[in-house]
């Protein structure tokens, strides 16, 4: 019997396998856009955080399980709007910076960082000029309770349907960067000793 279990494990696998796409399913041509309102792709949504670690070297996080929504039309790309919320409770990092991040202040002081129950950030678009592949994107950034102006430089990553055995839903993605100083949202613990610019790194994928 139990010589028969990985069998019937393999067995299982291969409809799955038979579904699996030869190529991609996405590409760069802007013909595969559909208008729209897309949904953030929770799993395939992240913000990279790095910064100067002491000048020792790069350090990075990750806020992922992002929500939102992407309003687009490929022949009105000015009109498109973005509003995105990011779990800053969910923040993954190496070692034991999570923790400090959102550690508790002692004594009932203020928190080094965001503190046990940070309210979600959120990034809300308010202006979007597009050239070819690449978009400004400026917009509103509420983070720790401070809403600063950001603008991400955007950029067309693909589109396309998923497979099947994925939902079949049409998918749309980009890549977008900015940088931002922590202690614009009351964040420079450490400054500059550790350094206060901060260079965001985001990968977007929204799901019609």
């Amino acid at each position: 019997m139990r010589l028969a279990l990985p069998a019937l494990i393999a067995l299982a696998a291969v409809p799955a396998l038979a579904q699996m796409p030869s190529a991609p399913p996405g590409s760069k041509s802007t013909a595969s856009i559909t208008a729209g309102t897309y949904t953030a792709d929770p799993n395939h949504t992240q913000v990279v955080w790095t910064l100067n670690h002491m000048g020792f070297s790069p350090y990075t996080g990750i806020f992922g399980d992002v929500s939102g929504t992407l309003t687009l039309d490929p022949k009105n790309l000015s009109a498109a709007t973005v509003s995105m919320t990011i779990p800053v409770a969910k923040v993954t990092t190496a070692g034991e910076l999570s923790h400090h991040l959102l550690r508790p202040g002692k004594d009932g002081a203020k928190p080094d960082f965001f503190g046990a129950s940070p309210a979600d950030a959120t990034f809300v678009s308010t202006r979007v000029v597009a050239t070819g592949m690449t978009a400004t994107i400026t917009g509103n950034l509420t983070l720790n309770g401070v809403t600063k102006p950001v603008t991400l430089a955007a950029t067309f990553y693909g589109a396309g349907k998923a497979p099947a055995m994925m939902g079949g839903k049409v998918n749309v993605g980009f890549s977008a960067t900015a940088d931002i100083k922590r202690s614009d949202f009351g964040l420079g613990f450490g400054v500059p000793v550790v350094s206060d610019n901060v260079h965001l790194a985001i990968a977007a994928a929204f799901q019609k």
